[in-house]
């Protein structure tokens, strides 16, 4: 288990999901969620909030888990979490390239997450 990787995956999850709980145009906008003049509707704004939450709470549980189970627990979550956004947001997002977007940076943070799981950890001296 690489640790260190997976506190850096925890702790930026969780700063991103604090973003988008407050500034939810910061998911809106590169998923296509806003209307023409490029603004994110009330309910939209509602709706993508509680996504904020969930990020910012399991990013946090990641970077503050002791090492072990309770960690693999966290992370699993995260990985769950994540490869649910790319099957959901990859079917119902605007726009193929949008949610090839989606996708693409949902799995690819699920996939740093795995690393981090099974990866050996490095020796002492960085091998």
């Amino acid at each position: 288990m690489r640790v260190g990787l997976l506190r850096m995956v925890g702790t930026a999850t969780a700063l991103y999901g604090v973003a988008v709980t407050a500034w939810p145009a910061l998911l809106a906008r590169p998923s296509g969620l806003v209307d023409a003049q490029g603004r994110t509707e009330p309910a939209t704004r509602v709706s993508l909030r509680p996504l904020g939450l969930r990020e910012a709470a399991s990013g946090l549980a990641m970077a503050v888990a002791p090492r072990g189970p309770a960690l693999t627990t966290a992370t699993a979550l995260r990985i769950a979490a994540d490869l649910g956004d790319a099957g959901l947001l990859g079917r119902t997002l605007p726009g193929r390239e949008r949610r090839a977007a989606a996708v693409a940076v949902s799995v690819g943070w699920a996939a740093l997450s795995v690393v981090g799981l099974l990866a050996p950890e490095r020796d002492r001296s960085g091998r």
